[in-house]
């Protein structure tokens, strides 16, 4: 039975081979066509082949992969329309191998498939940031690959443990009773940027190129959700690590210029509420976390197509530099108000369906510290994706830029992801249809709606208190460290240290040896040098014995 993943891939190398004007159209009908070919799989397990002594199943279409394999295909196809202005074989093939092995990976029925498909995530999304061919990307991108190496490693420990514990592969719900369990959950942590793990999200996502960075934002840390809520739903640990994920980026957000790496500890901060949602484990709770992960995918990429339009128009994304875009961007700054509106879950726009979805499954189940964790995130989202991207770029002041509108087919990707931004905020039915549990829920109820207003109001309210104030941090250069100090700052001053004392070590074993050395001289020259003992004149008896001595030694060496 064929497979989605397996026509995004030969579609790459359809890419691969074929000429230029003829990318276009493959980058938009091989996403459709796979996406019509999922739609059309029968529930079950499928693709069943012999490896390694192993029986795999390469195709398990159940709700939860079904409605994930869905939007990573909606995704292709509004990032291949996104760039289809982008002269560059090496990102169009890379895009679609990258979302061709997010899609088998989501579709797999077993831990050795996932592992496969979850390596060849990380060697085809790294062209995207190697694309940029600069030397910062060059390095940061050699930084990205390890992180994601290391998380496959761990995988395939983690898989060998359990393997060997349990007799199984099956890529269910694991828990964390046995060491592969735990091995297993870290390497997904880190695909899900887990605090202290995350970083690699802010240092690799702003240096890939302009739609690169859309793509990235996809696949890597919502297939990592998707393989959270399959091995581990219920698992309360992740409600804490969740809620601290939600909290900890409002504040770098805050303070960060790079209006890309805004929208990547923003990112850190959506992801939270879906680790809050599999944490508690209901299939209303479970079901949030799929339908948020849904919108979460078409607003965060039309926020990072809004930044990369300016970026592709403007030259730089920093937010000192920016300024009064909507004067020569219109229709652009109108898609990213969109894509901002749905991130602070706005009524009527998408992210308040399906986030509060999470926040009732955090109150149903009394889950008062989380609930209140994502309360409280939801208004900081809103100053910093919600307030600062947009006006910071578009509205602020007047920075002198006189560019053109963004090109037709960037206008018509963001069109498209903001009016299902909009379509599924009106009517989240459809969206809802496709969940993974039959589960009743209206997000539209006057006290749901009341009371985020009044959240949204007072957020905004605040923001506009601090900037009129002088007390909101201001747009400076700089670079913003968090966990990366510890590669940036700690690792080179341990490695400097490590070199002055491995350097005064071998100063001192060099002086040692070059006493003894003299030590050895002086000896060798009162011995043998021309007044030594060896110089003088020796009798024949002396002689004699000598002989005599070494012969017996000789003879007691060789019997």
């Amino acid at each position: 039975m064929a497979s989605p993943a397996l026509v995004l891939m030969l579609g790459a190398a359809l890419i691969a081979c074929l000429p230029r004007w003829l990318h276009g159209v493959w980058l938009l009908v091989i996403p459709a066509a796979a996406l019509a070919l999922l739609w059309q799989l029968p529930m079950g397990m499928h693709g069943q082949i012999g490896l390694f002594g192993f029986d795999l199943t390469t195709l398990r279409v159940d709700g939860l992969s079904r409605i994930w394999a869905t939007i990573f295909l909606i995704g292709s196809f509004l990032t291949g329309l996104y760039a289809l202005h982008v002269d560059d074989r090496i990102q169009h093939v890379s895009a679609l191998v990258y979302a061709g092995a997010a899609v088998g990976a989501v579709l797999a029925g077993d831990l050795v498939t996932l592992f496969i498909y979850w390596e060849a995530t990380a060697i085809a999304s790294v062209f995207l940031i190697w694309a940029s061919r600069t030397i910062k990307a060059h390095i940061v991108g050699l930084r990205y690959l390890v992180i994601q190496v290391i998380s496959g490693l761990l995988l395939m420990m983690g898989t060998i443990i359990h393997y060997h514990a349990t007799g199984s592969i099956a890529f269910d719900h694991l828990g964390l009773a046995t060491p592969g369990g735990w091995l297993i959950f870290v390497a997904f942590g880190i695909k899900a940027a887990f605090p202290l793990l995350h970083n690699w999200v802010q240092d690799a996502y702003p240096e890939a190129t302009v739609s690169g960075t859309v793509i990235l934002s996809i696949y890597t840390t919502k297939l990592a959700i998707y393989s959270l809520a399959r091995g581990y739903a219920g698992t309360e640990a992740l409600i804490t690590i969740g809620a601290v994920m939600t909290i900890f980026p409002i504040f770098f957000a805050v303070i960060e210029n790079d209006l890309r790496r805004v929208l990547a500890y923003s990112l850190n901060n959506q992801l939270g509420f879906m680790v809050v949602g599999i944490g508690i484990g209901t299939p209303l709770a479970l079901n949030g976390a799929a339908a948020h992960a849904f919108a979460h995918i078409l607003y965060k990429g039309l926020l990072f197509m809004s930044m990369g339009a300016v970026l592709h128009r403007v030259g730089t994304i920093k937010a000192s530099e920016l300024g009064g875009l909507y004067k020569s961007m219109p229709w652009t700054a109108a898609f990213c108000i969109v894509g901002s509106m749905s991130i602070s879950a706005f009524p009527l726009f998408s992210g308040f369906v399906t986030k509060s979805m999470i926040l009732t499954a955090a109150a149903e189940n009394h889950h008062w510290i989380a609930w209140l964790a994502l309360l409280v995130a939801s208004a900081g989202v809103l100053d910093h994706s919600g307030i600062k991207v947009p006006f910071f770029s578009f509205f602020h002041h007047d920075a002198g830029f006189r560019v053109r509108e963004a090109p037709l087919n960037m206008l018509l990707a963001m069109g498209a992801t903001a009016a299902l931004c909009i379509g599924i905020g009106v009517y989240p039915a459809p969206l809802y249809a496709i969940l993974p549990f039959d589960v009743d829920y209206s997000p539209y109820t006057t006290a749901h709606v009341v009371n985020q207003l009044q959240l949204l109001m007072f957020a905004a309210l605040a923001f506009v208190v601090l900037f009129r104030s002088g007390l909101y941090p201001p747009e400076v250069r700089g670079l913003n460290l968090d966990s990366d100090w510890v590669y940036r700052r700690l690792l080179p001053r341990m490695g400097r240290g490590i070199h002055r004392g491995v350097t005064a070590l071998r100063a001192k074993i060099v002086a040692g040896l070059a006493q003894l050395a003299g030590i050895a001289q002086h000896w060798l020259t009162e011995a043998f040098g021309t007044n030594g003992a060896a110089a003088r004149t020796w009798t024949s008896g002396v002689m004699l014995l000598w002989v005599t001595a070494l012969l017996a030694a000789y003879l007691l060496l060789y019997y």
